[in-house]
């Protein structure tokens, strides 16, 4: 039986030891900060990308991979004889689901890969690869990862609080009006991502404390007792409010594992400096 193979792209911010450890080949996006253009995570690290944009003053930019990247990635592996599950960051955010596929389309008929649409972004797919790529580890077959994959995404739950609307009005996020009006009454939109892939603002809350508590409310009703997987990931430098959400969580939530992570420079792009994301999935049966 052909092994089977994760394939993933830069903004599952999944950290390098797990990539490593688990064998997940990573496609890179890439991010143009003035005249210099980096591969996310690999020729630019998140510590130095922040350090970058908050001194260039001006936004980066942000794209995707080619159909030619993924297709090096896809013929290396099904040459070898793999299989190869590809997880993609959501098609509604990125073309770089359609750049998989179109990789997909170029090889021989009998390369076996499955391409996967997340819908989702940052380590909220980045735990369907994790999982996926255990699993793959551990011997199960191609269609019991797929399976577990799309369950997984149904189920899990993730939010964004962003520490400033600036950067999300320099992407075309919001208008200028929105983000001067969020800066002066202190406004902290909770964002999250529904279930088409695209990012939406689930509430607006005054204030960070009244935000995380907004948030663990909602988790709560959600998973109940249940036991879950909490991951926290953050922008380098983050600590205003890190401990005190992180022990908010694990008082409301059967947290069975916990894992800290960083936000990557593509999802940073848009978000900025200061955000934190939380991500919380049940635990497999």
């Amino acid at each position: 039986m052909a092994s089977v193979v994760i394939v993933t792209d830069s903004t599952a911010d999944i950290p390098l030891e797990a990539r490593d450890r688990l064998g997940i080949s990573m496609v890179p996006l890439k991010v143009t900060i003035g005249d210099e253009t980096y591969l996310d995570n690999i020729t630019l690290q998140p510590v130095q990308f922040y350090e970058k944009l908050i001194a260039s003053g001006n936004p980066a930019t942000t794209s995707q991979p080619s159909p030619a990247d993924f297709h090096e990635v896809y013929k290396k592996l099904t040459d070898e004889g793999h299989s190869v599950i590809s997880i993609q960051l959501s098609a509604a955010l990125s073309g770089t689901y359609q750049s998989a596929t179109i990789a997909k389309s170029m090889l021989d008929d009998e390369a076996d890969v499955t391409v996967i649409d997340s819908k989702s972004a940052s380590y909220g797919y980045g735990m369907l690869v994790v999982t996926a790529a255990e699993m793959a580890k551990a011997g199960a077959s191609k269609e019991e990862i797929i399976a577990e994959v799309h369950r997984l995404r149904t189920e899990l739950r993730l939010y964004f609080l962003v520490d400033t609307l600036e950067y999300l009005k320099k992407g075309g996020r919001i208008g200028k009006a929105s983000a001067l009006l969020g800066a002066l009454l202190n406004i902290k939109p909770i964002l999250s991502i529904d279930d088409e892939g695209l990012v939406f603002p689930f509430d607006k809350v005054r204030g960070q404390k009244r935000a995380m508590a907004r948030i663990a409310e909602v988790l709560e009703s959600d998973f109940k007792d249940r036991p879950v997987t909490l991951v926290i990931a953050v922008t380098p430098g983050y600590s205003s409010g890190l401990t005190e959400i992180s022990e908010l969580l694990k008082e409301r939530l059967n947290v069975r594992n916990y894992m800290e992570t960083e936000i990557g420079p593509v999802i940073g792009t848009h978000a900025g400096p200061g955000t934190i994301g939380l991500f919380v999935f049940p635990e497999r049966i």
